[in-house]
């Protein structure tokens, strides 16, 4: 692979060209990666509306008929339904885990489930565990 860059002070944002004469599964994940960072999420807390990076996004969850959405250290109420952004996320690290979960696979390190304990994930910035609720049968 090949990566050429040209700075232009004509430039208004950053362009970014893949020229290829096959699509394979390194370079799917390459547009993926760039596809989530040049990406970014909306939401409304105590009355202000909020952007958000989706590589920030841990996971979103549903809990009493509510979502929510994870970042390191912060938890924000999300008003969309996690079939509604499971469609948005398509194409992107992020997949749907469980009844009630939607996990961004860029900040799983490892996942384990237990009988009696909710999920947990390790994640990057060294977090030894994130609760998971989980959907029980």
């Amino acid at each position: 692979m090949k990566i050429t860059m040209k700075q232009s002070f004509d430039c208004q944002e950053p362009e970014i060209k893949i020229i290829y004469s096959q699509m394979d599964v390194e370079l799917e994940r390459l547009v993926e990666q760039l596809n989530l960072f040049s990406s970014s999420f909306m939401i409304e807390y105590e009355g202000i509306t909020k952007k958000v990076p989706l590589a920030d996004i841990y996971y979103f969850d549903t809990a009493d008929n509510k979502t929510f959405l994870y970042m390191a250290e912060q938890v924000y109420p999300c008003s969309r339904k996690l079939y509604e952004l499971e469609a948005t996320l398509s194409g992107t690290p992020f997949v749907r885990i469980s009844k009630s979960c939607i996990l961004n696979t860029n900040h799983v390190v490892s996942v384990r489930a237990g009988f009696s304990a909710p999920l947990s994930q390790n994640d990057h910035t060294g977090a030894e565990n994130l609760p998971m609720h989980s959907a029980r049968s």
